[in-house]
């Protein structure tokens, strides 16, 4: 009886969606993914009006699949009404070289990162400081991290492009996923002279493995330079190519450790400046304890952080959704 009365109790208080304004349009928006819904969110705020809001769901179906097949199976539905949106992955990469590729550059409907996944925007280069700021309190400049990640582009473009191509060209086995994370993930960070230590060793991990590619797969070595030059679109510099890698990898297995790094020794600095007072007692107590509630986990503040805004792949993806949404009269201006 008791566990029956709290069903009932709990069903009482399930929400429903809310009726929009007299003559505001209500736009559903589907995505990959929840861990995507917050980023699209962040997008289509924008654009909300007296005249229009948005809802961001995953596709919502009996069966919970979700993910960017499931997406895509759905752009014959798509319209004003139903909006898409998806990771590029490698299709805008491609420039429509692949099937794939040319659905989801045409699709009418359908809107894709440009970036390789949204986790790239979030390691966007220029945003990291203050994530770095946010987490430790501790504003000192002791990283650069848009150096740092030109530099590491400019190390991994040559493993990118036999990763790129090999997915490019269906023939990921000849350079799978897990074999480019572990050559290009950093297991560490040495924050003097810029991480420069750590770039070295990455060099030799990245040598190591484009000449092992190239003597095992030799007959496609002009395959892959000309898929850098003439297939993969313009956009990908060695300077940026960290922006179209694998987003998980670079999140996971390059920011966050290089995050980690650096906010540690900021924390260090923060508490030897609180350490180096003449001040003890109830005072110092407090200062070290405040100090200490004041941090908040690195990873939580890249998550959460919405700098990336500024990034130019971040701008075309807006004005893209801009112009579709002009043209169906959903906004003006």
């Amino acid at each position: 009886m008791a566990k029956r009365k709290r069903k009932e109790r709990n069903e009482e208080f399930v929400p429903s969606r809310l009726a929009t304004r007299p003559g505001q349009r209500l736009v559903e928006v589907h995505v990959e993914g929840y861990d995507d819904v917050a980023f699209w969110r962040g997008i289509f705020d924008e654009f909300e009006s007296e005249q229009v809001i948005f809802e961001i769901s995953v596709p919502p179906r009996p069966d919970l699949a979700k993910g960017k097949r499931v997406v895509m199976d759905m752009i014959p539905e798509s319209g004003p009404g139903l909006l898409l949106c998806v990771d590029s992955d490698f299709d805008y990469l491609f420039s429509g070289s692949t099937p794939q590729s040319r659905r989801v550059l045409g699709a009418k409907y359908l809107f894709h990162t440009y970036a390789y996944a949204t986790e790239n925007y979030l390691c966007w280069a220029p945003a990291l400081h203050t994530v770095c700021t946010k987490a430790t309190k501790n504003d000192t400049r002791i990283f650069d991290f848009e150096r740092f990640l030109a530099e590491y582009s400019r190390v991994i473009h040559p493993v990118f492009a036999w990763y790129a191509w090999s997915a490019q060209a269906g023939d990921e086995h000849i350079f799978k996923l897990i074999d480019f994370k572990n050559t290009v993930r950093l297991n560490y960070l040495e924050v003097r002279d810029n991480g420069a230590a750590t770039l070295d060793w990455l060099r030799g991990n990245v040598q190591r493995r484009v000449h092992s590619l190239e003597h095992h797969y030799s007959q496609w070595v002009g395959e892959v330079n000309h898929f850098m030059k003439e297939v993969c679109t313009p956009d990908v510099t060695p300077e940026n190519t960290y922006l179209f890698m694998h987003g998980h990898t670079l999140l996971d297995n390059v920011v966050i450790p290089m995050l980690n790094a650096v906010c540690e020794k900021l924390k260090q600095m923060a508490s030897d400046r609180i350490q180096s007072s003449a001040q003890r007692g109830v005072a110092f107590s407090n200062e070290v304890s405040n100090y200490r509630n004041a941090l908040v986990s690195v990873r939580d503040t890249l998550v959460y952080n919405e700098l990336y805004k500024g990034c130019p792949l971040y701008r075309r993806l807006h004005d893209d959704i801009a112009s579709v949404l002009r043209r169906e009269g959903l906004i003006t201006g």
